[in-house]
């Protein structure tokens, strides 16, 4: 099978994030003593949460929510990442890979800095805004009832329900596919034409700002997805910059 043939031609740091992914996922599933305990200490919480710790910003992204969500997320990294990976090699794609993921998870958060500042302020008082956000976290993670109005009740969620996935990394892995190799061809599944990858890369960018801003799927993290192409475009371009690519993009 065609996706046979590329697992056992990928590269160590792309074949070694499929298995890491793979084998945090099939254990959460097997134990859901586990997965509570990922879930509450491995998932990314905004930073005003009780579950909040500085590694939820590296270990989300390693956790993720369903087999779909699994699959086309290490789908992409199969597909995309082998190749940036024999471009950048393996220790620079890595730093990239895992820049990218943080850089999601750092600008989802300031997305939801935002609007935790437009719940405090139309609560007005800062001991109710304190009692939403721990009374939320009792009631999500040990089954508690919540008491308060529907505005508090919108915030503990939005502190309190955690973020998951690879998404924010991956993205910018395409991002940077769709850069070094702007001409090359992709077909979608949808699509019975190739389109090439730089016009695929921004088509994508630009759903996700839509998504972002309208608020359609709003359990996806549409910002985290832009705050990794963010992060790649960036480091592209710098070390494109630099000469790292011998001062041109691969074709």
């Amino acid at each position: 099978m065609y996706i046979g043939r590329l697992f056992k031609s990928a590269p160590p740091v792309t074949l070694n994030l499929l298995i890491i992914n793979v084998l945090i996922f099939l254990a959460m599933m097997i134990s859901p003593t586990l997965e509570m305990k990922v879930n509450t200490y491995g998932a990314l919480h905004y930073f005003s949460s009780p579950a909040f710790n500085p590694v939820q910003l590296l270990s989300y992204m390693f956790v993720h929510a369903s087999f779909s969500h699994l699959f086309f997320n290490m789908f992409a990294l199969l597909m995309f990442g082998s190749t940036i990976e024999r471009a950048l090699g393996s220790g620079r794609f890595l730093f990239y890979y895992i820049s990218c993921g943080i850089g999601a998870a750092l600008v989802q958060m300031g997305v939801f800095a935002i609007m935790v500042n437009h719940y405090a302020d139309i609560i007005n008082n800062t001991e109710y805004v304190n009692y939403a956000i721990n009374q939320g976290y009792e009631a999500i993670y040990h089954g508690q009832p919540f008491y308060g109005t529907e505005v508090m009740a919108d915030l503990a969620r939005l502190v309190n329900t955690p973020t998951v996935g690879a998404s924010g990394a991956v993205f910018g892995v395409l991002l940077a596919f769709g850069m070094l190799f702007p001409n090359q061809p992709l077909y979608l599944f949808f699509i019975p034409y190739p389109i090439k990858a730089k016009w695929v890369v921004l088509g994508y960018g630009v759903l996700e700002l839509f998504f972002g801003f309208t608020g359609i799927a709003s359990n996806v993290a549409h910002f985290a997805h832009l705050g990794g192409m963010l992060i790649g475009f960036i480091m592209i371009l710098y070390w494109k910059r630099r000469g790292d690519f011998n001062n041109r993009w691969f074709f």
